[in-house]
């Protein structure tokens, strides 16, 4: 038989922090408890009224059976093992020792510290659910649940990261999720060994089958619609505790074109939005480059009347264009870095003085040519039509202005066919990157870069190989 102490003393032999706390009390009758938990991330105001208030009245002789029965919390387990009970301890959960008894309970009273949910940031919608995914597991599942009410919805939870113990739920349709990726993707996932996970950004490059790849193999939502959407058309979704942003697999290119909004609003307008973001994004990655090229190696791309105007404001300048562009698109960089990083009001007051001040002085002093600083500028505002690629694109943009320097027009013309080609063959769980385009599939091309009506999506992508296909069924079905 253990008493108290010995409990107490086992726990804290593991747990020598100090916000390990150890509340004691004993009831009418006599017998002794101990409850244990971690403070700040376990609701001490709950257990008091569902633990501390039930076991009042229990006798000295009361069974451990019957004590369990009287705990009023909705989460009570048993527990033998000491290791279990700093685990369960270490995750938010209170360990209520008995004396006399070498086994325990384990009660769920886990609060970690949470913000209210919002709309986030990044995808902001002017129609459609304002509610974002936060930084609690629990709270991002109960906004899933919301929404995905069938009980084909299957949610399995691993923990990753050795000493961080961090839950990462796998959540998809059974009968719809083709056989076999829930268990590919948990597989990846559990293969890797790391200390700490504290964001889904790790948990994207583990179950990515090439890392060190540019381009991204895993989609992304901050949005739990979008998320749900997703997972309906038979991806795997993977929620990360402790961060706001979801994970989904296959993946495809053509999703990053695809707005938040765009499922809520007119299908002609969605798609001269979609459209319109593809020109966008082409034109920020490819017309640094070309003005280089144009400039180095072929002035007659350049219109008469532009050329005239270009050669007036790049005269007296010391520097040649493709270095000078890369000046540009360094000063760029840099204040992007600073204003984001700095405090709001100086980041504001810096963008003020990068853009006018430090801009309209190095003009004036001939350092740098206004075309120059209006078509970096035009490239940076068009990169940001897609988001979720701005980390590709920035890279890419530099990559094609160091070969439209270089070799000129043929290095971008080289450059796109070698980046077209590795994307033909890359795939993300079976899901080719450019799909539907590559290799072309027709009925998924409804809702692609073209937005059709709802009636014309009757089916899931083909793309998934979903096993229950129909997704929309109406009278004339």
């Amino acid at each position: 038989m253990a008493t108290i102490q010995q409990s107490i003393k086992s726990v804290k032999s593991i747990l020598k922090s100090e916000d390990i706390l150890v509340f004691e009390f004993e009831s009418d009758g006599g017998k002794k408890f101990a409850a244990i938990y971690a403070d700040g991330i376990a609701d001490k105001e709950l257990l008091g009224e569902l633990v501390v208030k039930p076991l009042k009245g229990v006798k000295s002789d009361e069974s451990a059976k019957n004590i369990g029965l009287l705990i009023a919390a909705p989460e009570v387990k048993e527990g033998k093992k000491t290791d279990d009970a700093v685990k369960e301890i270490s995750d938010g959960n209170a360990a209520l020792f008995i004396d006399g008894e070498k086994d325990f309970f384990i009660i769920g009273l886990k609060k970690p510290p949470a913000r209210a949910v919002a709309e986030p940031p990044t995808q902001i919608a002017v129609k459609g659910p304002r509610e974002g995914f936060i930084e609690d597991v629990k709270t991002n599942l109960g906004l899933v649940r919301k929404r995905i009410k069938t009980p084909k919805l299957q949610i399995k939870t691993v923990k990753c990261g050795e000493r961080s113990e961090t839950a990462v739920c796998i959540v998809y349709i059974e009968g719809v999720c083709p056989s076999g990726l829930p268990e590919k993707v948990e597989k990846r996932i559990c293969e890797n060994s790391i200390d700490i996970i504290p964001d889904s950004s790790y948990v994207s490059q583990f179950i990515s089958n090439k890392p060190k790849s540019l381009f991204k193999r895993c989609g992304t939502a901050e949005k739990p619609d979008i998320f749900c959407a997703k997972v309906c058309e038979g991806r795997v979704g993977i929620i990360v505790d402790g961060s706001p942003i979801a994970l989904t697999v296959p993946y495809m290119i053509t999703e990053d074109f695809q707005s938040v909004e765009d499922y809520y609003i007119n299908s002609h307008r969605a798609t001269i939005t979609r459209i319109l973001r593809v020109i966008a994004l082409l034109a920020g990655l490819f017309l640094p480059a070309f003005y280089v090229s144009a400039q180095l190696f072929k002035i007659q791309l350049i219109p008469l009347q532009l050329l005239l105007k270009i050669s007036s404001s790049v005269s007296g300048l010391s520097l040649s264009p493709s270095v000078e562009m890369f000046l540009v698109l360094f000063v760029l960089e840099v204040l992007n870095e600073a204003s984001i990083r700095m405090p709001k009001y100086v980041g504001l007051a810096l963008s003020v003085v990068g853009a006018l001040v430090l801009g309209d002085t190095a003009v004036k002093a001939g350092v740098i040519s206004t075309p120059a600083i209006i078509i970096i500028a035009f490239s940076a505002i068009c990169m940001y039509t897609v988001p979720d690629l701005i980390e590709t694109t920035t890279t890419l943009r530099w990559l094609f202005l160091l070969l439209a320097g270089s070799i000129g027009p043929f290095g971008i013309v080289l450059g796109t066919v070698i980046i077209i080609c590795y994307l033909v063959t890359e795939q993300s769980y079976g899901a080719p990157l450019l799909a539907p385009f590559a290799p072309l599939i027709k009925n998924d091309l409804y809702d692609s870069m073209v937005k059709a009506n709802m009636y014309s999506l009757k089916n899931r992508p083909e793309v998934f190989r979903t096993r229950d296909k129909v997704r929309l069924k109406n009278n004339e079905d």
